[in-house]
């Protein structure tokens, strides 16, 4: 028994310190999805690692970036772009790539609900 005790509690070390790095994320059940929330001026959301950042939001950008973190922030949505699928299939977040270069990443790229985003100013 004591050696089920401790090999559970290594695993819950194991898997707090990963998701410390940002190498796990929780998942989030259908019914309790994670909303981004706006923290200082930015709103921090869930994705997938090496999410594609893109210069254009139309579906035919290239790649400029890549984000390597799970939990990363996004300035505002643009619900008009090319289309990418998901519940909200013409969604693009304004961000920038872990290697400072700004740009788009798609909606499915996002496991947060990215309703709460503020739309993103024309010009």
């Amino acid at each position: 028994m004591r050696f089920h005790l401790r090999a559970r509690a290594a695993a819950l070390t194991v898997a707090a310190a990963l998701g410390s790095l940002g190498l796990i994320t929780p998942t989030a059940s259908a019914g309790a999805q994670h909303q981004c929330t706006l923290e200082t001026n930015a709103y921090y959301c869930y994705n997938v690692y090496a999410a594609k950042v893109y210069d254009k939001f139309d579906g035919t950008g290239k790649v400029v970036g890549y984000m390597y973190t799970t939990y990363s922030w996004f300035s505002c949505r643009l619900d008009h772009g090319g289309y990418v699928g998901g519940p909200h299939p013409n969604r693009w977040l304004l961000t920038k790539a872990d290697n400072g270069v700004w740009g788009w990443m798609k909606d499915t790229s996002v496991s947060s609900e990215t309703n709460p985003l503020i739309p993103c100013s024309p010009g």
